[in-house]
């Protein structure tokens, strides 16, 4: 049971620490766009790269959060009947449709190694005026699928842990299960 906690925890910690790293590129595009504008309008010096490098980043950004938002419980879901339920049932509920999340994410995983290859391979560029690389961009697929595939596990085991009540796994109490003086 330990290598399985300790399983858990590394890949709760890695995207937690990728997550935190990537949300720093927000700054970075923030950057680049203001660049591009100053440029544009103050220097009427338009700046052909910035636009299309802040879109590459903000690919790299939103493929790179979904691990960190897996672990966080950052995705959208539709709380309006599954927040009553226990944690417990809620549990059992997510045992599933983790049946869906991974038949998704493996199909993913799958096409989207074919696709990086197939992009590394021909060194594919942008085509645009630019033309910068995108391989390096699409290989960031697979990697950020990977990353979602490993936390969904450790959901999966979360949630086979708290529905029949495992050791392995002693989730943070919610808010209405902790005692009156601590809420």
């Amino acid at each position: 049971m330990r290598a399985l906690t300790a399983f858990m925890t590394g890949v709760t910690r890695l995207n937690d620490l990728l997550g935190r790293w990537f949300s720093y590129l927000v700054m970075i595009m923030f950057l680049l766009l203001i660049t591009g504008v100053a440029f544009r309008y103050l220097l009427e010096a338009p700046l052909s790269w910035t636009g299309e490098l802040t879109q590459l980043l903000f690919g790299i950004y939103g493929l790179m959060a979904g691990g960190y938002l897996l672990s966080h419980n950052g995705h959208v879901n539709v709380d309006l009947v599954y927040s009553k339920f226990s944690r417990r049932t809620r549990a059992f509920l997510d045992l599933f449709t983790s049946i869906l999340f991974f038949l998704f994410t493996l199909a993913l995983f799958y096409f989207a190694v074919d696709m990086a290859w197939e992009s590394f391979s021909g060194r594919e560029t942008s085509n645009s005026a630019w033309n910068p690389p995108i391989w390096p961009v699409k290989a960031f697929i697979p990697l950020a699928t990977l990353l979602l595939i490993l936390q969904g596990i450790v959901k999966l085991l979360q949630d086979i842990a708290i529905a029949f009540n495992l050791s392995y796994y002693q989730p943070e109490p919610e808010p209405e299960e902790l005692p009156e003086d601590k809420a």
